[in-house]
């Protein structure tokens, strides 16, 4: 079928032989996999093998998982790590592929016979930067966000390119080169299968594909079927009672025979919806309402959530009472605060603004400055009535935060956009204002939901690393020590973001149908890329930037908290800490100074052309990392890893836990809070439930938004955690090897101190009012929506 010829020692290329019937004898590797037995001829003078060619006469691809040679004298077994589909021979130039076995070797030090291949393999994944990709090519190249939109289907879903511009700036993206279209000759064409290097696309190998494919057919199935049952019957698109929003997981809801039977055949939804046979939808109820309905009310859940939800990292030291804005004021005019002293302090118990800011204890969650350049737009889509927020929370005495004031603002209604309305909503329990307080809470959290959607999780995880997988495998050898570092934290990153591109960011797609932004969701994902900084994606830096942390010596992890009892925080930095000393470990092993860090040809490479090509928009910033020393690479590895790793899973899969709960994290505000003398606020006075449900996300949006987090938020059976790897022989370094040991104990040990803390009844903003412990950060986990689990990469 194929055959393989070892080469390396000196230089020569052994005889064809060709692969075996599988043998007894060999083990069993489970479904859809084989093992084969090859024999080649060997002797002394041949030299150690170091690289494998294959070539693949059938015409059927097959992917090759591993090849191992045993029996080799004075070296014993010898490794192949391969994971890579091999096409017919005559779907490549050189008709045949080469693979390495699993030494490491820095440039310099690579053996003479393999540089000429070393160099060879890295031009091929390169490619020359012309044409329309195929299948089969394993190529990585740049291009910039020009397939989001489809405006020869429709002007309306015409989108601007993101990257290549001051004016939309972002992160690359795998290069397809499909034609332009017709209206738009900067903008591709949009296809139903789009081009990713081959070995990034496993097919339905693995259980993850389930989930993937379970998030196309909800674009190309059910958002079709539930849009016709709109059309058809405008008045079950409302909820009628917080009991309706509570159907969706204890009773099921009603839905027409014909949206049953569309989705029924697709075996994800199987997995999702809990259907009694009888046109009934059931989703699995969500964590933050397992033990109480009613406690996600509560003003202390409200803000736990902002420091141990599915957002955590946005919240931030309050310095100046007023907040400021740093919105230009000659293109938006006045945008400064209206909250005073006086509005904080009716709540604080004494305490005096002054005490509170020099005593480090207020602070603000401020998503004014995000919103406020797109309201005008936003507020003139069909449905969307919504306001810029700033919340204003007070850490209390047991440690936890209390909002103190919420203020909402829309753009002047004079038309020009310059300055801002604004209005200041204080804490109620009883009466009209209870609810006024409950739907501006509930404008918040609609703020929070877009921006975690897409800054927090697509832009800052999903999107920044992209840049970093291309440039990896176009400039760093599978030979090379910081590719063996990084690899397993790519591991699906393309296939997923590829998919997004398809079905959930595009125009008309997901997200711009059940987030608040809209059809302006990527637009406002690139201005927050503009003050995107690599260097603060480390969470020590992240916490320093936004105030919840000093510099402290005498500290755990040299970090001194603001907010002790900051869940993601705490677990977070003994993450962090794990990654950062194995990365250390690993790094000092092949670069003793900082001078092999400058020889090193291929890490000059990878860096330059990460940051000039891959975040070429913001190639010019100071702040970018020379890598002229240890240190620049240990920071940097452990940043790309923590970013793809844990950064991920925080914000990733907490998110049908809380999220899945509409009523908890409304991801759409439909009307402003209603003024006096109005139909609406006498509505609101006579049915609060009435009021909240008109205001945020209506029933279809809802079953959509509910789908797709429920899928986004599982880990499939196949998932590879923090501390795993998927081939025991990822390196034959031993030393590496060990030090890859001590960093999985250490994780385990991590997850036991996570689980001794969530029951440290002292810490309230561990489980909060819902009673749900913070478990995001716990390394392992089992398969399906559990709440916990490091996964290695970004692979959902």
């Amino acid at each position: 079928m194929f055959f393989f010829s070892v080469a390396k020692g000196n230089g020569k290329v052994g005889k064809e032989t060709y692969l075996e019937k599988h043998l007894p004898t060999l083990p069993t590797l489970g479904d859809r996999r084989d093992a084969y037995g090859i024999h080649f001829e060997w002797d002394a003078n041949f030299g150690i093998p170091g690289a494998i060619y294959i070539r693949n006469y059938t015409y059927d691809e097959f992917f090759l998982v591993s090849v191992t040679l045993e029996d080799i004298p004075n070296q014993g077994t010898i490794h192949f790590v391969c994971n890579s589909w091999v096409y017919n021979f005559k779907d490549y130039d050189k008709k045949d592929r080469i693979f390495f076995a699993n030494k490491t070797y820095l440039p310099s030090a690579t053996p003479g016979p393999l540089v000429k291949y070393r160099e060879e393999e890295l031009e091929i994944l390169r490619g020359n930067g012309t044409g329309e990709r195929k299948e089969h090519e394993r190529i990585y190249d740049y291009d910039v966000y020009n397939d989001l939109g489809n405006p020869d289907k429709d002007v309306k879903l015409a989108r601007p390119v993101l990257g290549g511009s001051s004016t939309y700036p972002y992160p690359r993206r795998v290069r397809t080169g499909r034609k332009a279209t017709k209206k738009d000759p900067k903008s591709e064409r949009p296809a139903s299968e789009l081009y990713m290097p081959r070995d990034e696309k496993f097919g339905h190998l693995k259980s993850s594909d389930f989930l993937t494919y379970g998030i196309k057919s909800l674009s190309q199935t059910l958002l079709p079927s539930l849009e016709n049952i709109f059309d058809s019957d405008l008045t079950w698109n409302e909820f009628d009672s917080f009991e309706e929003v509570r159907d969706l997981y204890e009773g099921g809801i009603k839905v027409p025979t014909d949206v049953l039977s569309d989705i029924s055949p697709i075996p994800v939804f199987k997995e999702i919806f809990r259907s009694d046979g009888e046109s009934v939808l059931q989703f699995p109820p969500p964590h933050v309402v397992q033990v109480s309905k009613s406690a996600w009310m509560t003003d202390d859940e409200f803000a736990r959530e902002m420091i141990a939800g599915v957002n955590p990292n946005v919240i931030r030291l309050l310095k100046e009472v007023p907040p400021q804005s740093k919105l230009d004021p000659t293109l938006y005019g006045d945008q400064s605060s209206t909250i005073s002293k006086e509005h904080l302090e009716i709540n604080m118990g004494g305490v005096t603004v002054e005490e509170a800011l020099n005593g480090q204890r207020l602070f603000i969650l401020d998503y004014h400055d995000a919103f406020m350049p797109y309201l005008t737009r936003i507020n003139a889509l069909p449905t969307a009535k919504a306001y810029a927020t700033r919340t204003i929370l007070f850490l209390k005495d047991d440690g936890t935060l209390k909002p103190l004031a919420i203020e909402l603002s829309k753009p002047h209604p004079s038309g020009d956009n310059l300055g801002a309305e604004s209005k200041v909503v204080l804490p109620a329990d009883q009466g009209v204002e209870s609810t006024i307080w409950l739907l501006a809470k509930a404008h918040v959290i609609v703020n929070d939901s877009g921006y975690h959607q897409l800054m927090s999780h697509w832009l800052n995880t999903h999107a920044v690393t992209e840049p970093f997988i291309i440039a990896t495998n176009r400039r760093l050898s599978v030979l090379h020590p910081i590719y063996k570092l990084l690899y397993p934290h790519y591991r699906d990153t393309i296939n997923i973001n590829g998919l997004a591109r398809n079905a959930l960011i595009n125009a008309g797609g997901i997200i711009e149908e059940s987030f608040l932004p809209g059809r302006y969701s990527l637009e406002m994902s690139s201005a927050v890329y503009k003050n995107w900084v690599f260097t603060d994606q480390a969470l020590p830096a992240d916490l320093i930037k936004r105030g919840l942390a000093v510099e402290d010596p005498s500290a755990p992890h040299g970090l001194r908290l603001v907010i002790e009892d900051y869940p993601y925080a705490v677990d977070g930095l003994e993450i962090w800490d794990a990654i950062k000393t194995w990365v250390h470990e690993y790094v000092s092993l092949y670069y003793p100074t900082d001078d092999a860090i400058k020889k090193d040809s291929e890490l000059q490479e990878w860096w330059k052309e990460a940051v000039e090509k891959g975040h070429g928009d913001l190639k010019d910033k100071p702040w970018w990392p020379k890598m002229q020393t240890r240190q620049e690479l240990i920071q940097s590895c452990s940043t790309i890893i923590w970013i793809a790793s844990a950064l991920h899973a925080a914000v990733n899969f907490g998110q049908y836990p809380y999220g899945g709960f509409i009523l908890n994290r409304p991801t759409l505000s439909r009307r402003w809070i209603p003024e006096p003398g109005t139909k609406e606020y006498d509505e609101m006075v006579k049915s609060p439930q009435t009021a909240y449900l008109r205001t945020i996300t209506p029933k279809r949006q809802t079953i959509i938004d509910l789908t797709v987090i429920e899928i986004l938020s599982r880990h499939a059976s196949d998932e590879i955690y923090l501390g795993e790897r998927d081939n025991p022989n990822w390196t034959s370094d031993s030393k590496a090897l060990e030090s890859f040991k001590k960093f999985g104990s250490k994780l385990a040990e991590i997850e036991g101190k996570i689980t001794a803390r969530n029951n440290d009844s002292n810490k309230k903003n561990r489980y909060g009012p819902v009673q749900l412990p913070y478990t995001l950060l716990l390394p392992t986990s089992e398969e399906g929506l559990t709440f916990r689990g490091i996964p290695n990469s970004i692979s959902i």
